[in-house]
C-alpha cells in the first residue's frame, strides 16, 4: 500500500475542506456544474463515479458468474438487510430523534420532512458507489455485479410501494428517467467497457498478464476520481453547510447512527455464517450505502426543492463517502 493510500482518510478530510471553501468563494462554478444534468442525475459525478468503478469491472468474469448460484449467502444477507431490515430502522431512527430527542429543536413541520427525507434513503440501497467500496475493499467483482443487478431488479418493483407504506402517503411516483439513466451510467456503460477491455486483454494474440498491470496504472485515477468526487459533492453544498449547520449536524446523527447499525449487522452475520470475506466486504457495504440520486429526486418531487425532506437527503450524500470509507478501513483491517 502506497503513502498516499494510507492516509487516504486524510486526503478525503482535505478534499472536504477544500470543497467547502471551493463552493463558498467560487459558487457560480459549482452552479455551473450542477445544472450539468438529466434527469436528476449530474453528469459530471457519473463520469467520476465510472472513473472509480471501472477497474473493478475489468475484474468482471462472465464465466464464474455462473457459479454464485452455488454460494447463496452472501446475496441472501444483502437482500435480507437492504429490503426487510434497513427501510424500517431507518424509520425509527429518523421517529425516534425528531419525534423524541430532538422534539425541542426542530419545528414538528420540519421534522416531519426531515424523517421523510431519512426514509427515502432507506429505501434506496446503492447502485454505482458499493463497486468503488468493493475494489477498495478487494471484494469479489463477479459476486458485487450479482448483488447489484438483483438489487436494481428488486428496486423497480419495490421501491414505490415500500416508500409509499413507510412515509404514508400513496402518490410516490419512482423518477424512472433517473432510475434508468443511473442503472445505465453507473452499471451498464462500465461494465461493458469492463468486458471490452477484458476480452481485448484475454485475446491469443495478446501478451500475457496484463491485467494486473492495467488495474495498477488505473489505481491512482480511480482515488483521484474518488477525492474528485468528494470535492464536487462538498462544493455543490457548500452554501447549505455555511448556512445550516445545525440542521446539518441533526439529520446525520441518525444516518450515522443507521449507516454504523446496518453495517455492523450485515458484516457480523456474514463472520457468522462464514462467508468469504471477498463476498462478505460488499455483502456488508451494499446495505450501508446509498442511491442517493434515487432518493433526492423522489424527495424533490414530493416536497420540493427547498424542503427539509431534499435537504435531508443531500446530507446523506455528504456523509456517505467520509463514513464509507472509514468503514472500507475497517474491512481491510478484519479480514479472515
Amino acid at each position: 500500500m502506497s503513502l498516499f493510500e494510507r492516509y487516504l482518510s486524510v486526503w478525503v478530510g482535505l478534499s472536504i475542506m477544500v470543497g467547502v471553501i471551493l463552493g463558498n468563494v467560487l459558487p457560480e462554478l459549482f452552479s455551473a456544474l450542477a445544472a450539468l444534468e438529466v434527469a436528476r442525475v449530474n453528469l459530471v459525478v457519473a463520469v467520476l463515479i465510472w472513473i472509480m468503478i471501472y477497474p473493478m469491472m475489468v475484474q468482471v468474469d462472465f464465466s464464474s458468474i455462473r457459479d454464485i448460484g452455488e454460494r447463496p449467502k452472501g446475496l441472501i444477507i444483502t437482500l435480507v438487510v437492504n429490503w426487510l431490515i434497513k427501510p424500517f430502522t431507518m424509520t425509527a431512527l429518523g421517529w425516534l430523534f425528531f419525534r423524541v430527542l430532538f422534539v425541542d429543536l426542530v419545528a414538528p413541520d420540519t421534522a416531519t420532512e426531515y424523517i421523510a427525507g431519512i426514509i427515502l434513503l432507506g429505501v434506496a440501497p446503492c447502485t454505482a458507489m458499493v463497486f468503488v467500496w468493493s475494489h477498495l475493499t478487494k471484494g469479489d467483482a463477479n459476486y458485487t455485479l450479482v448483488q447489484v443487478s438483483v438489487n436494481d431488479v428488486i428496486m423497480i418493483f419495490a421501491f414505490a410501494p415500500l416508500a409509499s407504506f413507510l412515509l404514508g402517503v400513496t402518490d410516490v411516483v419512482v423518477p424512472w428517467e433517473t432510475l434508468l439513466l443511473s442503472v445505465t451510467l453507473y452499471v451498464v456503460f462500465p461494465l461493458v467497457a469492463g468486458v471490452i477491455t477484458r476480452k481485448t486483454l484475454e485475446r491469443p494474440q495478446a501478451a500475457p498478464d496484463q491485467l494486473e498491470p492495467l488495474l495498477a496504472g488505473l489505481k491512482p485515477y480511480s482515488i483521484a476520481g474518488l477525492l474528485a468526487t468528494v470535492i464536487l459533492l462538498f462544493g455543490l453544498q457548500a452554501q447549505t453547510i455555511i448556512a445550516q449547520p445545525l440542521d446539518i449536524v441533526l439529520i446525520a446523527i441518525p444516518l450515522l447512527i443507521q449507516t454504523y447499525g446496518i453495517f455492523a449487522l450485515a458484516y457480523l452475520a456474514a463472520r457468522w455464517w462464514r462467508v468469504e470475506h471477498a463476498v462478505a466486504a460488499p455483502c456488508a457495504l451494499i446495505g450501508t450505502s446509498n442511491f442517493f440520486e434515487l432518493a433526492v429526486a423522489v424527495a424533490i418531487s414530493l416536497f420540493g426543492l427547498h424542503s427539509g425532506a431534499a435537504l435531508a437527503t443531500v446530507v446523506g450524500v455528504l456523509v456517505e463517502v467520509p463514513v464509507m470509507l472509514s468503514l472500507v478501513a475497517v474491512v481491510n483491517r478484519t479480514r479472515w
